[in-house]
């Protein structure tokens, strides 16, 4: 699979669960046997924390990361022989060509032992994305992990799904650091993710139209390092995948692949194109339409109101005709840098240097 994903120039980020290991017994996928705290040939009782009950205290530092997640046996990564492990388990990806991690639940982790446990790797700055839920108030904050990499904003998703279903799209001209959230150059951010997009706390695709543009938003606009979540139809919290994980097609049995639909995949080279640009020209009707350039490298411009709107922007494109990559229909902007267009509710048009037809 990773030299796969290579061939087609795209990079791998595993996703690693190194906080904890289960939570009771039964057979691996290897065929091994384990119980709870025992998993013979790498951990024994010994290698997991003293605290046996349930994570119950978010205002105490020890409870969040010595005690067990949703009652996992929680190792103690404070100790020699679970760091050791953990980093050799680590190293065996890059040996597979994995090129960066998500570290799974690691606001339970101290940021020390995840440093200790990184310095440890064959390739030490390889990427890192670190799950640290923000809490008001909790002992353990975001910003205490961006020395070990980048870290995610999870308000970020919580506040797009407010804005987008209750606020208004103007609200975002300063969206990110203007907002309070961590530093652009260390934030992960995602519209939803596997977890969000169940439990309710942000958009997902059953949100339609409102979630291909938020979608839309996060990837025109420059704050933080952006993921898009990309699975399948889903009817409860617990819901596996169709026809046992097996994808015969895309927008088939059940599987969404959002990272194809032509709104979201469009505005990825729209990002890579506008790279390092800041936003400039930024236009709004007062409510729920707005536009922004990224320097002269792009515009883009996103209509959520209930109906049509036509407007003259203002770009610093320079002048000529570009694509609009949303629909494939050409724009065309004059002299002074701008271009008139009707947007239909609920729709977006992007242009970029560089795509003069479509």
């Amino acid at each position: 699979m990773v030299n796969t994903c290579h061939a087609a120039g795209v990079k791998v980020i595993a996703d690693t669960v190194i906080n904890h290991m289960s939570a009771g017994s039964g057979t691996g996928t290897g065929g091994s046997s384990y119980t709870k705290y025992n998993y013979p040939g790498l951990y024994s009782s010994g290698d997991f924390d003293d605290c046996t009950s349930a994570v119950s205290n978010y205002a105490d530092r020890y409870n969040v990361q010595h005690c067990e997640l949703v009652g996992l046996a929680d190792l103690d990564t404070n100790e020699e022989y679970p760091r050791k492990a953990i980093a050799a388990y680590i190293d065996d990806l890059i040996s597979l060509g994995v090129d960066g991690f998500r570290i799974d639940g690691a606001k339970h982790i101290a940021t020390e032992d995840l440093a200790n446990i990184k310095s440890r790797l064959a390739n030490p700055a390889a990427y890192w994305k670190q799950e640290v839920i923000y809490g008001a108030g909790e002992a353990v904050q975001p910003t205490e992990y961006t020395g070990n990499g980048d870290v995610q904003e999870f308000r970020y998703a919580y506040d797009l799904k407010r804005v987008f279903n209750n606020e208004k799209l103007a609200y975002l001209k300063n969206f990110g650091e203007g907002w309070g959230y961590m530093s652009s150059s260390v934030a992960a951010v995602f519209v939803d993710n596997h977890d969000t997009e169940r439990n309710g706390a942000t958009l997902n695709y059953k949100d339609n139209a409102k979630y291909t543009l938020a979608n839309v938003f996060m990837l025109a606009y420059p704050y933080g390092a952006t993921d898009i979540n990309s699975g399948y139809e889903f009817s409860d919290v617990d819901a596996g995948p169709p026809s046992n994980g097996a994808v015969t097609a895309c927008w088939q049995d059940g599987w969404k692949c959002q990272h194809a639909w032509q709104e979201i995949k469009s505005m990825v080279a729209f990002r890579n194109a506008v790279r390092g640009e800041a936003v400039t020209n930024w236009w709004d009707n007062g409510s729920n339409a707005i536009g922004f350039g990224r320097g002269s490298k792009g515009y883009v411009a996103i209509n959520h109101e209930s109906g049509s709107i036509t407007q003259t922007f203002q770009t610093s494109l320079p002048a000529g005709t570009y694509c609009n990559v949303q629909n494939n229909t050409p724009v065309t902007v004059n002299s002074s840098g701008q271009f008139s267009a009707t947007l239909a509710s609920d729709t977006a048009l992007a242009i970029y240097a560089g795509k003069t037809s479509c």
